[in-house]
């Protein structure tokens, strides 16, 4: 047996998933471990609640930044720690102004978490784990792969957005806010007005996680350099 069929197997270095594996570990071993994914989630409820509050005067309604938080979110944390970032921001939205226009799901009983907007704030937990899963395979990385992930997770939260707005479509056609219940008031209402802003977010969304990579492996091969010339 030859000295080189003999030897032990070199282990290769297995590099980040998403980029909030550069700050925490995705894997939980220590205390020091879990505080930082904990802050992880926290960023990314504080960072979805801000771009919530960014708001463009459209007509007939506002065009927000919460979706475009929710993709980055999802891709840059992860599925798992995605998910669970979207479900603290749905908590806590219940009681603080902190979904979008700075309403809270309690406090209004149209057009927040109880009324039309229900469907698509699950619609974040789910696109935000979506969105999250294929960013761990990798599809961030490059503006092609990453625009069909995030527009991926915006069709899937307006999948779940369409269905709670019908749903919720009598009710907001008694109160004067829509024209009819039908499926196709529903569309033009729910979908059909925002879907080129949401293409737009998608493709924002889609140049900052490859550039961000592209800061990130930079910055790690540096680090690096020093320890391969040791």
């Amino acid at each position: 047996m030859s000295t080189a069929s003999a030897a032990a197997p070199q282990s290769i270095p297995v590099g980040p998933s998403v980029l909030g594996d550069l700050i925490a570990p995705s894997r939980i071993e220590s205390v020091s471990d879990f505080l930082l994914n904990a802050l992880l989630v926290l960023g990314g409820v504080g960072f979805v609640a801000l771009l919530a509050q960014v708001t463009i005067p459209t007509t007939p309604v506002p065009v927000t930044g919460q979706t475009l938080g929710v993709i980055l979110v999802g891709s840059a944390l992860g599925s798992v720690r995605g998910v669970v970032s979207m479900l603290l921001y749905l908590g806590l939205g219940l009681f603080l102004p902190i979904l979008a226009g700075g309403e809270s799901g309690v406090l209004n009983d149209i057009g927040t978490a109880t009324g039309a907007t229900a469907g698509y704030l699950i619609g974040f937990v789910v696109a935000a784990g979506v969105v999250g899963w294929l960013s761990e395979k990798g599809r961030d990385r490059r503006f092609t792969s990453a625009l069909g992930a995030f527009v991926v997770g915006e069709l899937i939260i307006f999948a779940f957005g369409l269905i709670g707005l019908k749903m919720a479509a009598p009710e907001l056609v008694e109160a004067g806010f829509m024209e009819s219940s039908s499926w196709g008031t529903v569309l033009e209402d729910g979908f059909v007005f925002f879907f080129g802003w949401e293409i737009l977010k998608a493709a924002i969304a889609a140049l900052l996680m490859p550039a961000a990579w592209k800061v990130a492996d930079l910055r790690r091969s540096r680090e690096a350099k020093p320890k391969a010339d040791n």
